[in-house]
């Protein structure tokens, strides 16, 4: 339950409202926050040419319509990216100009509508910005942005360093000088380097991004959270890591009880409407595309009461009833 002590948990649209418009579209945030978000989370890859652009992957097939565009056939390639061999086109082949001409497409299209493939352009950083100011202005509430800097061992191996491009723009914009900024990687190394780079005022903070593989075990010990809040605020946790029963509230986490003992903040990722992403528990009786909201509303508080500060979610309306209902 929220109290003034513990206030409400953060509805943060996960690449805007991606259950319903092509995801990381200027149209996708737009939505989010007229559907209740608190935040808006624009991941960033790098172009060529050095610009913090708007999309899930480096790698662009699954996301846009550059496979069909015949003056880029010839920038398909097979590259290894942290690890793992991809076949495609790469954002950092493209110039800034170059990246502006593709269209979105919807990444989940067995699951999710396609009626809006080919419409919307790809923004960078600074466009999500500019939407967040606007609507903040025209609401009178600010929105947090979100952001994750996805790959950045792999673009500074390429001369585009993620960090110093980052820090660029939140120093020379005029709403993130001024808005509520957590940023986001999965890479404890660049958190580090934001971390030294950054007035510790409060206003910039740094989220630690888990994920289910083995190789992040390290980090959850209570030892090694202490250690994580030297640099970070928050930790971000996949909700499959907590072990709680589905739709039923009022459980605790020993591992969120042990991060908020250390000083994190903890988020939780990512809450989808769909059957095909709910625990069996909470489907309904149609088919994987079946949305089914109030099943992905008892799904969110199930977390709830666990002591989280927000949760991403591709559906920021569901999650502003979830939370709203709590209240």
């Amino acid at each position: 339950m929220a109290s003034p002590d513990h206030p409400p948990a953060r509805v943060i649209a996960h690449r805007g409202a991606s259950a319903w418009l092509p995801e990381h579209t200027l149209e996708a945030f737009a939505r989010a926050i007229a559907d209740g978000a608190d935040a808006i989370e624009p991941d960033l890859v790098m172009s060529g040419d050095g610009a913090l652009v708007v999309r899930h992957e480096n790698e662009l097939s699954d996301t846009t319509d550059v496979a069909t565009r015949p003056a880029f056939a010839a920038r398909r390639y097979r590259r290894q990216v942290d690890g793992e061999w991809r076949e495609g086109w790469f954002s950092e082949d493209f110039t800034l100009a170059e990246l502006r001409t593709l269209r979105a497409r919807e990444r989940l299209p067995g699951l999710r509508p396609t009626a809006n493939d080919g419409r919307f352009a790809l923004p960078t950083f600074e466009d999500v910005l500019a939407l967040a100011a606007a609507e903040s202005a025209r609401l009178g509430r600010d929105i947090a942005v979100v952001p994750e800097l996805k790959h950045p061992s792999h673009f500074a191996a390429l001369g585009l360093d993620m960090v110093p491009a980052l820090l660029r723009v939140l120093s020379t914009d005029a709403y993130a000088r001024r808005a509520p900024m957590l940023v986001q990687c999965f890479e404890p190394e660049t958190l580090r380097r934001l971390r030294a780079a950054l007035p510790r005022d409060g206003r910039v903070r740094l989220l630690q991004l888990v994920g289910a593989s083995p190789v992040f075990a390290s980090l959850l010990s209570p030892e090694a959270l202490r250690g994580v809040a030297g640099y970070a605020d928050a930790l971000g946790l996949p909700a499959a890591m907590l072990p709680l029963a589905p739709g039923v509230e009022g459980q605790r986490s020993a591992l969120v009880d042990a991060a908020r003992s250390a000083g994190l903040a903890v988020y939780l990722y990512t809450f989808r409407p769909e059957n095909y992403f709910l625990p069996e528990a909470l489907r309904s009786g149609d088919g994987p595309a079946a949305r089914h909201p109030a099943g992905s509303v008892r799904e969110i508080r199930t977390y709830l009461p666990t002591g989280i500060a927000g949760f991403f979610t591709d559906d920021p309306a569901i999650g502003r009833e979830a939370v709203d209902g709590m209240a």
